[in-house]
């Protein structure tokens, strides 16, 4: 008899196939994975982690502009592709972990129902400790999938070296160095970390 499948299980077995999809030339070229995290309508109900990457080529575009220096300009988000890429989580363009996600929170006992009011998630203090659990358990997802990228051998696998993932969220800037640590072996972020001593 087959395991359920769990979030975590299906973000790993989805993340493998969207890097296998990657076209074989545009592999050589990517120095960077990147695992941007949104929610829709900022409701921490329905995170998704978009599968991305950046390529050497963009980041010599951008140093062509002159305007930032070299670390920033390859280390920092704000430089990077950041459309275009595949969504994982509690979103349409994911019908597999969509229901996965709401039933494992469910289970925690950390879901609520109704509209989404950010106003009322600010000034609900239930409901805003909700959703910071929520946003911390997707965190956490996603710094799960990170590693297991690295110690299964799938990035190497695809790409034919390590490749560094940063995970950041737009909506809270700065916390993209602690989950890339959290994320990596150490070996693999140093230029990373450098760049923002």
């Amino acid at each position: 008899m087959r395991e359920p499948i769990t979030f975590r299980t299906h973000l790993r077995q989805a993340a493998t196939g969207i890097l296998e999809r990657v076209p074989e030339q545009l592999r050589a070229d990517i120095y960077v994975l990147a695992f941007n995290i949104w929610r829709i309508d900022s409701d921490d109900r329905h995170p998704y982690v978009d599968i991305g990457h950046n390529t050497e080529s963009r980041y010599e575009e951008e140093m062509r502009q002159g305007n930032s220096p070299p670390g920033e300009v390859r280390w920092n988000y704000a430089f990077w592709i950041l459309e275009g890429f595949d969504k994982l989580g509690n979103v349409p363009d994911d019908p597999v972990g969509g229901p996965l996600h709401e039933e494992e929170v469910r289970h925690l006992g950390i879901w609520y129902d109704g509209e989404f009011d950010l106003d009322r998630v600010v000034d609900d203090d239930e409901r805003g400790a909700q959703s910071d659990l929520l946003r911390l358990h997707f965190y956490d997802a996603v710094i799960d999938l990170a590693r297991h990228l690295h110690a299964s051998g799938t990035t190497e696998r695809i790409f034919g070296r390590p490749l560094p993932v940063v995970v950041f969220d737009m909506d809270c800037p700065g916390w993209e160095e602690e989950a890339t640590r959290a994320a990596n072996p150490p070996d693999l972020i140093e230029d990373f970390l450098a760049s923002y001593a």
